[in-house]
C-alpha cells in the first residue's frame, strides 16, 4: 500500500508497488493515483508525434530543442504534484539535460498530453492550468476520439485544430507543420 502525503522523491521510490509498476500513475497533492492504461490510438499517437519530431530534429532544428517522453513534470510543492505528459519540449539550457532523468522540475516550452481515456479527459483542465501557472508557454491537447489538437496559452482562449487542418506553433517551433490527420494515422507495419 502506497503511503499518503507522498513527496515528488518518495513517490519514485515506491511508484513499482502501484498498479502495472505505476507505469500509469501520478502524484497528485501527495496522493498517488493510477490512470487507466492507455489504449492503441493513444500509442498511435505517440508513435507519430515522436516520428515528427525526430524528423524535425534531423531537419536542421537540433538546437532549437528536444522532446522527452513520459517525463515527470514536478508542478507543485508541498503537497508535491507530479505529472507524466506523453512529451515535454525543452528550449534552452543543457542539450538533452532532461534525456535521463525520471522527473523535473525544469520547466519545457509545451506539454503534450493525449485525451485517450475517460480519466485523462476529467483532469486535464487543472493539469493544463497547473502546466501554465509553472511557466510552459503551451500545451497540446491530442484528442484521439475527435481526431482534433487543441492549443492552449496562459491568458488566451484555446485553439482548436481540426483533423483537416495544420498544426503549427511558430513561436516553440519554428517551420514544424504537420497536418492534425497524420497524428492518428496508423502506422503501416500495423497493418
Amino acid at each position: 500500500m502506497i503511503q499518503a502525503s507522498l513527496t515528488a522523491e518518495q513517490f519514485l521510490q515506491k511508484r513499482a508497488d502501484l498498479p502495472d509498476a505505476g507505469q500509469w500513475s501520478e502524484l497528485i497533492r501527495g496522493v498517488a493515483v493510477s490512470l487507466q492504461p492507455p489504449d492503441l490510438e493513444h500509442g498511435t499517437a505517440v508513435l507519430n508525434l515522436s516520428k515528427l519530431f525526430s524528423e524535425y530534429l534531423h531537419a536542421g532544428h537540433s538546437d532549437e530543442g528536444y522532446p522527452c517522453f513520459d517525463l515527470g513534470l514536478i508542478v507543485e510543492r508541498r503537497p508535491d504534484t507530479m505529472f507524466f505528459p506523453a512529451v515535454s519540449y525543452f528550449v534552452g539550457g543543457p542539450r538533452f539535460a532532461e534525456l535521463d532523468n525520471e522527473a523535473t522540475e525544469t520547466t519545457p516550452k509545451l506539454v503534450v498530453e493525449l485525451l485517450s481515456s475517460q480519466d485523462r479527459r476529467l483532469g486535464i483542465q487543472d493539469k493544463t492550468s497547473a502546466y501554465l501557472e509553472m511557466g510552459v508557454e503551451r500545451v497540446w491537447h491530442i484528442d484521439p476520439v475527435q481526431q482534433v489538437v487543441i492549443v492552449n496559452r496562459f491568458l488566451e482562449p484555446p485553439r482548436r485544430y481540426t483533423e483537416f487542418e495544420t498544426l503549427t506553433d511558430p513561436a516553440i517551433l519554428p517551420d514544424f507543420a504537420v497536418p492534425v490527420y497524420q497524428l492518428f494515422v496508423e502506422p503501416k507495419w500495423a497493418m
